[in-house]
């Protein structure tokens, strides 16, 4: 289980439809490559651990190879959440058709992967419900093509190594209704803009929180101005994570309860998510799990007076903020590793920073590496991510 990834599907608010599983059996089978073994073992993980919580409810697009469809594995899975993407490498055999009509019949919805031009499994198009198109690996012109032919009357089109926001606005406007990539990450800034009253309030907060000296009057004045992360702040104290034997019932009394150490980190938590809270729901997880991934390897690696669960945390402030990173920092008194590393230059704490992005998106042989390099057992590695995870859907109920 610990080696399923997942990469987010939006739609044309952008908003999570689904989620796309990475076939992964583990570090050592995924680089074989054998792609039937990998998704046998992604489907038995899947079955184990549930797509209620790989996919927090929504769609699974779980990849099929011929032997896959064919046995009827992609059966076990829930056809109301399943989505049965079929890989390119995968011919309109008959055996092949005869096996998606019958999961057409139980309620599956199928999706061909990296269709192109005179694809081969053009038969699997007359079923299809959604049809992924590679932006990086067609042009205008061949999209314009595939639109015409498919969408919107017959099938649901994707735009998948989606980006940049211009690259979604252009999918977007040329009829596409799902998009995947990382362009939600890493938003392209189309022009420089005032950070509005709420968003400024926050960077205080986090401000207020990194000063070598913490304020705790003024922190708590800070609070108090914004409702929100007031709510927020006492529904975290009076939730099963802290487990107080009394209620909580004014801020002064819930900053009372925390130590200094506590009170900066959950601070920097509750604003980070304020910040995200107009945001996809995906992006405010995501930067949960990086920033407690990274506490948790904290005691195995070096990094000095560096903190890395805000190393992890603020790793996504700027697609939250929607203000370049540089912006942020400036307001932010952040030690110098965590700024250069955050700035995307040269840092001690790179190493860890490279670990979390692979971990993130399922690159598992460079996650080995990066863990060899740094003298982690991977597998330890890999039960921290799978923690982290945990960790940071249960928290994020209580949101």
């Amino acid at each position: 289980m610990r080696y399923v990834a997942r990469q987010p599907i939006f739609d044309r608010e952008e908003n999570v439809f689904g989620y796309e599983l990475l076939f992964r059996d583990s570090l050592e089978n995924c680089f074989v490559g054998d792609a039937d073994e990998a998704s046998r073992a992604t489907l038995d993980r899947s079955l184990v651990m549930g797509l209620d919580v790989l996919c927090d409810g929504r769609r699974a697009f779980v990849n099929c190879t011929r032997d896959t469809l064919i046995k009827g594995l992609v059966g076990l899975l829930p056809s109301t959440t399943t989505v049965v993407e079929i890989l390119e490498t995968v011919s309109a055999d008959p055996d092949v058709m005869t096996a998606c009509h019958s999961l057409k019949e139980q309620g599956y919805m199928i999706a061909l992967d990296d269709y192109v031009a005179d694809d081969q499994r053009e038969p699997l198009a007359e079923m299809a419900d959604i049809i992924k198109v590679d932006w990086l690996l067609t042009t205008q012109e061949e999209r314009e093509r595939l639109m015409k032919q498919f969408g919107p009357w017959r099938c649901r089109m994707l735009a998948e190594k989606v980006e940049t926001q211009g690259q979604f606005e252009q999918a977007r406007d040329q009829g596409f209704v799902y998009f995947q990539g990382y362009f939600f990450r890493r938003p392209e800034m189309m022009g420089t803009h005032d950070m509005p009253a709420n968003r400024l309030h926050y960077i205080r907060m986090l401000q207020e929180v990194s000063r070598p000296e913490l304020d705790v009057p003024g922190l708590e004045k800070l609070v108090k101005e914004e409702a929100s992360v007031c709510y927020r702040l006492l529904r975290y104290l009076n939730s099963a994570v802290f487990a107080f034997k009394k209620e909580i019932h004014s801020v002064r009394h819930a900053l009372s309860l925390l130590g200094e150490r506590d009170l900066r980190r959950w601070v920097r938590l509750i604003a980070a998510v304020g910040a995200g809270q107009d945001k996809t729901s995906d992006l405010v997880l995501s930067a949960l799990v990086r920033g407690r991934f990274c506490e948790l390897l904290a005691p195995k690696v070096a990094h000095g007076e560096s903190d890395l669960f805000l190393m992890g945390l603020l790793s996504l402030i700027d697609a939250m903020l929607e203000t370049p990173m540089q912006a942020v920092l400036e307001k932010i008194p952040l030690d110098a590793a965590t700024n250069a590393v955050l700035l995307g230059q040269p840092s001690a704490l790179r190493p860890v920073f490279q670990l979390m992005l692979a971990h993130e998106s399922g690159e598992w042989e460079a996650a080995a590496a990066l863990s060899a390099g740094l003298r982690l057992d991977a597998d330890d590695v890999a039960a921290c991510y799978w923690q982290a995870q945990q960790w940071a859907r249960a928290l994020s109920v209580e949101i």
